[in-house]
């Protein structure tokens, strides 16, 4: 018999306390539990999530040191897999993901419960340029690791993941833990043979929002990411490129 199907949301905060409350509420809304991950926020942003797990259906977990947005996905998505859930949709806390499609991304959870269900970015004029023409780099060497062109936007952090698979993927490997996560996942779960069904959402960038992206560190850390792949993908070349020919 099939496991039930048993979502919740993970949302991993840095710092975001003017924007999280609203998402908390537009998730929630939707009918799934919250779980808040306090990346070693400020104080202000700290009582900010202090007051919204006073909310019964809200989970707060507490990272005393920042480990970046990869280390508190990581940590909520095992809090989400030892509270017994079997799914758990990613959502960033700066409110630039349409929360009206969540319950788009849950259908097709459900309907797919092996696959990882991934965002792929409707933008409007609110998007930097800079940060467009980067995302693309990343796409091109994703493409290249995976040895395919099923992921087609690597960087969205508006995802439902299967949790079983994903939480042994950390057992079992040591991923990025900061803006090198998002792609780096999709990658290695691709190796392992998930299916990733992409859906287009509306992607906003707030004029005040704030971003965490650090343009040095994050791209080289991004940099370094890609060169450990595509040694890895080297390395599982011949079964990738037997497992595209034996389901066509």
């Amino acid at each position: 018999m099939a496991a039930a199907f048993r979502p919740v949301a993970v949302i991993p905060v840095y710092n975001h306390g003017e924007a999280v409350g609203a998402v908390a509420a537009n998730v929630r809304a939707s009918g799934l539990h919250c779980i808040l991950v306090d990346d070693g926020s400020s104080a202000d942003c700290a009582a900010v999530l202090e007051a919204l797990a006073h909310a019964p259906d809200v989970t707060l977990v507490r990272l005393a040191l920042n480990q970046g947005k990869g280390g508190a996905m990581m940590a909520g998505l095992r809090a989400a897999a030892a509270a017994g859930y079997s799914h758990a949709l990613q959502i960033d806390a700066d409110g630039q993901h349409d929360a009206a499609d969540i319950p788009k991304f849950l259908a097709l959870a459900a309907a797919e419960p092996d696959a990882v269900i991934c965002g792929v970015p409707v933008y409007d004029d609110s998007v930097p340029l800079g940060r467009l023409v980067g995302r693309y780099a990343t796409h091109i060497w994703v493409w290249i690791n995976s040895l395919s062109l099923e992921i087609r936007d690597s960087m969205c952090g508006f995802r439902v993941y299967p949790l079983a698979p994903v939480v042994r993927l950390f057992d079992e490997a040591r991923l990025g833990r900061r803006m090198d996560f998002d792609p780096e996942v999709l990658v290695r779960l691709h190796w392992r043979g998930l299916r990733i069904v992409s859906v287009p959402t509306r992607v906003t960038y707030p004029q005040d929002g704030l971003s965490h992206f650090r343009l040095g560190l994050d791209n080289w850390l991004i940099t370094k990411m890609h060169t450990r792949l595509a040694f890895g993908m080297l390395v599982r070349a011949p079964l990738l490129l037997w497992r595209k020919v034996a389901t066509r």
